[in-house]
């Protein structure tokens, strides 16, 4: 069902709801006062009717033969009956009165307590008349046509303004809940008009305050974030199709001239090592493109891990790869109450691949000392801080150094793919970490590495 839809039919059901509920109130209290109003002519004219008959003694001395019983009645086909304190019937205002309903309650009826029933349709109410010091028991008995009469036209009335409300609600309704998604249509016609080809288009954010607006600008940052995984899948293919064509083309056409013009061993030979290295250039950066894409999976097993012990695996790597490098390694701050200072949970495989990536970049983008500070910045966070003494790199450039195949201008004679940070901060957020890159051209580069402990 749509949202419109729902919203139509909730207004509709809550709102018909309270019209109900007050539509019942309200006949439920018209009814009670008629009720009561009509009891209280009851009780009047079972007083007035004791006092006639009873308190005049104008039944012990016959005044009743000179005008007829009915002359005392005055509601709509009043019954009237007295009975003595023995419970023997002395006067009814009709001789055909049904007495059978009156000599149930008579047992009922007490000083302070009337009693009120229904009985052939009438309305009754019987209480206790007291006259020398006799209790006498007067029922009285009438129809209220007119009470009823006006409860029958409330019911109509509320019955029609119940039905004339409903199909306002309804129109209410819709026009609530048009309104009220107008703003998300909106939203909706100028999402679809956005595809691959135009994600620099963003939608209306409206006031900035309201839930619809909050709504626009999540999907704006969804398309900043679309546009930008775009361009950087968009680079990273440019970059990618650029450095395997390079090595292969060389390779296939060093294979082609040695097997055009080569005649002997050696040159033979010449032309195998050329194409060796090619392979391996390739090989190197499908191995990068695949821990890259390694770095994305969450599943990686993980436990505790050694730190100290990763940097120092990595130092013996970065060694014999730049031999002649000096990489000086010094402790910051640890606290005296650690057990094991320098365990981290994660993946010491992985751990130990991103700590390789820093001294490696260090140690080729520099001829000086390379300085390496493990230590805490607070007593849950383990800091490692490579700092070098190399080319630096610039603040433009700065801006795109996790793009995967991006390399600096300034570093482009220098082996590599562009692979080493890219995978560097993968690994780093997979363990819940920080990675912090500061630089300055002819200064060096500073990398720091915060893990939760």
């Amino acid at each position: 069902m749509l949202i419109r839809n729902k919203l139509i039919l909730r207004f509709t059901l809550v709102v018909l709801a309270i019209q109900l509920s007050l539509s019942l109130f309200v006949y439920y209290f018209s009814a009670a006062t008629r009720e009561k109003e009509f009891y209280n002519r009851l009780a009047g004219k079972i007083e007035l009717t004791g006092r006639i008959l009873l308190r005049r003694d104008n039944l012990r001395r016959g005044v009743l033969s000179t005008f007829r019983r009915r002359d005392l009645l005055t509601m709509a086909r009043e019954q009237i009956s007295i009975y003595s304190p023995h419970g023997r019937l002395i006067y009814a205002s009709d001789d055909a009165i049904d007495q059978r309903g009156n000599l149930v309650h008579l047992a009922e009826v007490g000083p302070t307590h009337p009693v009120s029933f229904r009985y052939g349709g009438r309305e009754t109410l019987g209480m206790e008349y007291r006259h020398d010091d006799r209790n006498y028991h007067i029922f009285a008995a009438a129809y209220d046509d007119v009470g009823v009469q006006q409860l029958a036209k409330l019911r109509l009335l509320l019955l029609v303004g119940n039905l004339g409300a409903l199909a306002l609600i309804v129109v209410a309704g819709w026009y609530f809940a048009d309104e009220s998604l107008r703003p998300m249509a909106r939203i909706v016609r100028e999402v679809r008009r956005i595809t691959a080809s135009n994600l620099s288009q963003r939608v209306h954010e409206g006031n900035h305050k309201d839930e619809i607006a909050q709504l626009a600008m999540t999907f704006n940052r969804m398309l900043s974030g679309l546009e930008l995984a775009f361009e950087s899948q968009k680079s990273f293919l440019a970059h990618a199709s650029h450095e395997l064509r390079t090595p292969l083309a060389n390779a296939l056409g060093t294979l082609e001239t040695s097997y055009s013009y080569d005649t002997d061993l050696q040159e033979a030979r010449r032309s195998m090592q050329s194409s060796i290295e090619e392979i391996r250039r390739i090989i190197g950066l499908t191995n990068g493109l695949l821990a890259l894409a390694k770095t994305d999976e969450a599943s990686f097993k993980r436990g505790p891990v050694r730190l100290d012990e990763c940097l120092t695996q990595a130092m013996d790597y970065c060694a014999a790869k730049h031999p002649g490098r000096v990489v000086k390694q010094t402790f910051g701050e640890v606290p005296a109450e650690l057990d094991d200072a320098f365990t981290v949970p994660g993946n010491a495989h992985l751990l130990t691949t991103a700590l390789l990536n820093l001294l490696d970049n260090a140690c080729k983008y520099s001829d000086g000392p390379v300085q390496v500070q493990l230590g805490y910045q607070r007593r849950k966070t383990l800091v490692v801080t490579v700092r070098d003494q190399g080319i630096g790199i610039s603040p433009e450039s700065l801006k795109r150094i996790y793009e995967p195949l991006f390399r600096a201008d300034n570093g482009r004679d220098q082996p590599g793919h562009g692979l080493g940070l890219p995978i560097t901060q993968k690994i780093i957020r997979l363990h819940g970490g920080e990675l912090l890159v500061e630089s300055a051209v002819g200064v060096g580069t500073t990398v720091t590495i915060k893990l939760p402990v």
